[in-house]
Order: structure tokens, then C-alpha cells, then sequence
């Protein structure tokens, strides 16, 4: 009997061990979502707490709130549902049991009432697109309330933080912190908050400055005006100004700052004056103490006819080809190396393959591709030819005109060429789509080129129109003018120095008197028994030269019939100054007397 007394015990003691054992070790774990956590003016959100295993509805639900900077929690309500509407801000969470099991508490989750305030993110400095290396630094500003006590929200490509200060930091930039921020403020006593604000997107500035050149090609007395495209253009950009100088060794160019470009411009225009010849240009823009500059902008060209150290011409002579032409490109100068560039229609720079760097000076092209191509010639001493153009066509008839300007009073022949090499037609010319001439044989003959000859040519072989081109007329005084400037400028000089040299005579010696010298003293044969008649009689010119004052004499001697010499004596005077009288004593060489002559303005007197 007491064997099966003990062995009962035994078995109700193991099965509720089994029992209790099992519900000790279930483990449920339970979570509050909140389908908001902004409860608008005059709202609610709903609160819905999940057990995750077993049905819903057999759970009892306990919901908590938790005092702000508290940890005592307080249990609002214990009900059978799921779900809870809320309108007041605060920290929730929730709890379930079921029998005698009980889950722990939820984490909690904070709902705030919103206000009416916006926050708004501002940037210092306040451009969006940034360098490597940049700082910069993020407000959170709060409209309507700025004076109420906040702490702040920010949503960044990498956290999630807060902190009382409105400002965010970034000492640095790198990879890492471009993206989206946005920020939001919450009262720091109660459970209120503002919307968050509008996102803020940080991106790395990659992208080149476009530079506008114009005008393509140059005129006499053109300037250039360049013109710095960035993509961020109110972010308080200074822009510098260079020209692209060319490097063969390394198949670029080195920048050469123009003049009042090396601290930059505030206006992303400039102009340059006094450019003749081709060129290239580039533009870049920076900002920030210490500066961060973009990339460089592409180089772009502005072409001339003119040259000035390189010459590009082409064989054959002439704007206008057939694709399946051949032409040769040759480059001439003070240089051993050369390279032709050529810029096609719409497009970039390029570099001829037929003509990259080139031991000689030519280069032949064995095939035109279609469309019109500027072409010319870089030195190994950095400095550019002038340039030319060059169109190919599929059509069957081109118009003939010279690649080169041609120079007022030259002659000039026009020709129209057909693709078979026959013409059989009367060829008509028209220049500026107005006709000036037609021809039997192709030929339109101008002898003396003047300014008014320069325009559009094309001409027209029965259907049969050919393109136009561009006939550049220059003025063929242009270094004739140069030279004559030059030599005014140093005749000015001279004249000067003259002068001067007159003035410091006259300084150290001021009874310097100049031209006294006659050419005869005219004492008479009696005094100078050599003098024959002839030479007597000839005139005596004597220039008196004193101070500022010059009298010209001419002194003529004739005989009256008694014998008695007579003296003419005509006086002109060079001065502002009128002369009351002057006395001279001029002393003869050889002679111990004196000749005392009396001398007021038009008379001579005894």
C-alpha cells in the first residue's frame, strides 16, 4: 500500500514538473507598431501590438506610457484588443497574457503631437554641389518658433542623430557624406515636433565648366569675348581665364593666364582685345578660402586666316573638294616639330591620324570624309598657325575659291569645277545668292580685289548648283601701316631728341649763335685782290641765329653808274617776338677792321 501511495506521488510530481517546465520554457516575444508617429493638429494615430505566435484574440493586452525623461510606466488600459487610438504625444508600449503566461514589455516607441512651425535646412556656404575636401555646415532653422526650446532631429546619408545644437557639421567632405539630409525640431519638454523639413541633397561637383567662344573666326579688330558656363552658377564662383598654349611632347596644351585673370573675375564673362591670329582658350572657375577649383573647361578655338610665326597652306588651293579627293596639309615655320589639328561641323577638336606628330612638314590626306573641316598647324615652340577651311562633297560640281584671304588690289579667278573634270556648260556666279557673271569656259575674273568683292560665292552649271564659300577680303595696307607707324614713331623720336639736344646747347652756351658762317664775307676785291667780278657779284647768305630769334638776310650787290657799290638787304624775321632793333659786330677773318651795321626790322641804315 505504501509502495503505491509513493509511486503516485511520484508520477504528479513528474508531470507537473513536465507541466511547468514547458510553460516556463515558451518564450513570446511581442512588438507595438505605430502606423505614424506624427499625430496631426486634431488627430490620432493607431497603435497595434503583435504577439508572434498563437491567435490574437486569446491574448489579454496591457498598454503602457512612459513619462518623458522617466523610466516609472504607467498601464493605461488592459483589454482585449489589438490595437490602441492615441492623441497625445509620449513614449507606448505594450505587453500580452494569456493564462498564467505573460510576454515582456515592448520597446517602446515615441509619438509627438505636430506643430504648426516648419523646419527648414540651410546650407553655409549655401551651394549644393561640393568638392573633396570642402567644409560645410547644415542649419535646421525652425519658422515661427525660433525662440522655444528645441533639440534637433537630422536624417543623414549615414546616421540618424540628435542634439540641442541647430548645426551640423562636416569638417571634411568625403564619399561618405553625399546624399540626402533633412532635419526636424522637438520641444525638449514636451512630446511635440515639427514636420521634417525638405530634403537636402549634397552632390560631388564632377562636371567641366563649358566655355562660348566668340566670334569663330576673326576679323581685323575683333576682340574675343569668352563666356564660363558652370553648372552650380550661384555659389559665388570666381572664374580664371587662360590661354591654351600647345605641348607636343605629351599631346596637350599648358594654361597661360591673360592679363587681370590671376585672382579671378567676379563675372563669368571677359573679353580679350587685340587677338589677330588663331588661338585656343580655356576657362575654370573656384570658390572658398582656400580655394577649390572645378576642372578646366575644354579648350576652345578662335581662328584667323592671318599668321604670324606658322603657315598651314594645302595643295590643291582651294576651300571646296570631292570626298574622294587627296589633299596635302603642310606646316611652315621656325619649328622641327608640328601637329594639325582640324575641328569638324558640330563636333570636337581632333587630332588628324594622318598628321599627328610629324617629323617633316607635310602630311597627305588620302580621303575626305563629308562636311566642312577647319584645319591648322601647332608647333613644338608652342605657337599656332594660321587657319584653314576645307569642305568635302558628294555632289558633282564645287565651286574653285582660294583657301587664303585675298588682299585688296590682287586679282582674283573663281572656276567651276565638275566632279568628271568636263564642263559642259555655261557656268554662272552668283555672290551673296545675287548673279555677277556667267562664263563659257567656267571662269568669273575680278582684277582688282576691293573690300566690297568679299562674300558667299557659289556658282551653277545648268542644274547643277555647287555649295558656297566664303571669300575673305583683307586690307593689304595692314602691315604696310604697321611699318609706316613704326617709322612715324621713331621719326617723333629723333625730332625729339634733336630738340632736347638744341635745348642743352643753348643751356650751356647762351650766346651760341647758329648758321653765322657766310658762305663770303663780301670785303671786295680791294681786300681780296683773288675775287674776281663774277664772284663779287654773287649773293651772300648769312643766317643770324640768336635765342629765339632767326633773321634770314639775302645780301646782293650791284654797281651804280658812278661805281659806288650798292647793297640790297631783304630781312625776314622768325619770331613771335617783333625786333625793335639789333646790334651785331661781326669780325672778318684776317682783318683788323670792323664792319658796324645798324639793323632794325625791313631797314639797314648807314
Amino acid at each position: 500500500m505504501g509502495h503505491i501511495l509513493l509511486c503516485a506521488l511520484c508520477f504528479y510530481l513528474t508531470n507537473s514538473l513536465l507541466k511547468y517546465g514547458h510553460a516556463e520554457g515558451q518564450t513570446h516575444n511581442v512588438t507595438l507598431r505605430a502606423e505614424n508617429r506624427n499625430i496631426p493638429e486634431g488627430g490620432h494615430v493607431e497603435l497595434t501590438c503583435f504577439v508572434d505566435s498563437g491567435d490574437p484574440s486569446a491574448w489579454t493586452y496591457e498598454w503602457l506610457r512612459r513619462s518623458k525623461g522617466s523610466s516609472e510606466v504607467t498601464v493605461l488600459r488592459n483589454e482585449l484588443n489589438t490595437t490602441l487610438s492615441v492623441k497625445k504625444g509620449g513614449d507606448y508600449g505594450c505587453r500580452a497574457g494569456k493564462g498564467d503566461l505573460r510576454t515582456k514589455d515592448s520597446e517602446f516607441v515615441t509619438v509627438y503631437n505636430l506643430v504648426s512651425d516648419n523646419a527648414v535646412v540651410t546650407l553655409e556656404p549655401d551651394w549644393t554641389m561640393i568638392f573633396t575636401g570642402e567644409a560645410k555646415t547644415l542649419r535646421c532653422k525652425i519658422q515661427g518658433d525660433e525662440n522655444n526650446e528645441w533639440e534637433y532631429e537630422w536624417k543623414t546619408p549615414t546616421v540618424r542623430t540628435s542634439s540641442t545644437s541647430n548645426k551640423y557639421k562636416i569638417r571634411n567632405v568625403d564619399a561618405s557624406d553625399i546624399g540626402d539630409y533633412r532635419c526636424r525640431g522637438r520641444h525638449r519638454d514636451f512630446y511635440s515636433a515639427t514636420e521634417w523639413s525638405e530634403t537636402i541633397t549634397l552632390t560631388f561637383y564632377k562636371r567641366k565648366p563649358k566655355l562660348i567662344v566668340s566670334p569663330s573666326w576673326l576679323s581685323p579688330g575683333d576682340s574675343v569675348n569668352l563666356s564660363c558656363e558652370v553648372e552650380d552658377p550661384s555659389s559665388g564662383w570666381r572664374f580664371y581665364w587662360y590661354k591654351a598654349i600647345p605641348k607636343l611632347s605629351d599631346d596637350s596644351y599648358s594654361y597661360e593666364l591673360l592679363p587681370g585673370s590671376s585672382s579671378g573675375t567676379k563675372q563669368k564673362s571677359y573679353t580679350h582685345h587685340g587677338q589677330r591670329y588663331t588661338a585656343g582658350y580655356v576657362c575654370r572657375a573656384g570658390r572658398g578660402d582656400p580655394v577649390h577649383y572645378t576642372r578646366y573647361s575644354d579648350v576652345k578655338f578662335v581662328w584667323s586666316g592671318d599668321f604670324q610665326s606658322g603657315f598651314l597652306s594645302v595643295s590643291s588651293d582651294r576651300v571646296q573638294h570631292f570626298t574622294s579627293d587627296s589633299i596635302t596639309l603642310s606646316c611652315e615655320g621656325n619649328s622641327a616639330e608640328w601637329r594639325v589639328r582640324s575641328f569638324k561641323e558640330n563636333q570636337y577638336w581632333s587630332e588628324l591620324p594622318e598628321c599627328e606628330l610629324m617629323t617633316g612638314a607635310t602630311c597627305e590626306i588620302p580621303k575626305l570624309q563629308e562636311g566642312d573641316t577647319v584645319h591648322w598647324c601647332e608647333s613644338g615652340s608652342g605657337e599656332f598657325s594660321n587657319a584653314i577651311n576645307i569642305s568635302a562633297y558628294r555632289k558633282n560640281v564645287i565651286l574653285v575659291s582660294p583657301v587664303h584671304p585675298v588682299s585688296v588690289g590682287e586679282s582674283l579667278t573663281l572656276s567651276c569645277k565638275l566632279k568628271t573634270g568636263k564642263l559642259d556648260c555655261t557656268a554662272i556666279f552668283y555672290r551673296n545668292d545675287q548673279t555677277i557673271g556667267s562664263d563659257a569656259e567656267g571662269k568669273f575674273h575680278i582684277s582688282t580685289v576691293s573690300k566690297s568683292d568679299e562674300g558667299f560665292y557659289k556658282c551653277k552649271c545648268g542644274r547643277m548648283n555647287s555649295p558656297e564659300s566664303w571669300v575673305a577680303v583683307k586690307s593689304a595696307g595692314s602691315s604696310s601701316l604697321v611699318l609706316g607707324l613704326t617709322g612715324l614713331l621713331v621719326g617723333i623720336v629723333v625730332i625729339v631728341l634733336l630738340l632736347l639736344l638744341i635745348y642743352y646747347i643753348k643751356y650751356k652756351d647762351p650766346h651760341c649763335y647758329w648758321m653765322v658762317p657766310c658762305l663770303h664775307s663780301n670785303q671786295g676785291s680791294a681786300a681780296d685782290p683773288t675775287l674776281n667780278q663774277e664772284e663779287t657779284q654773287q649773293h651772300i647768305y648769312c643766317t643770324l641765329s640768336h635765342a629765339n630769334t632767326s633773321i634770314y638776310e639775302s645780301i646782293d650787290k650791284k654797281n651804280t653808274a658812278d661805281g659806288e657799290a650798292e647793297h640790297e638787304y631783304g630781312n625776314v624775321a622768325h619770331s613771335s617776338v617783333q625786333l625793335e632793333s639789333l646790334h651785331r659786330s661781326i669780325q672778318m677773318d684776317n682783318s683788323e677792321d670792323y664792319i658796324n651795321s645798324k639793323w632794325t626790322a625791313g631797314t639797314a641804315e648807314d
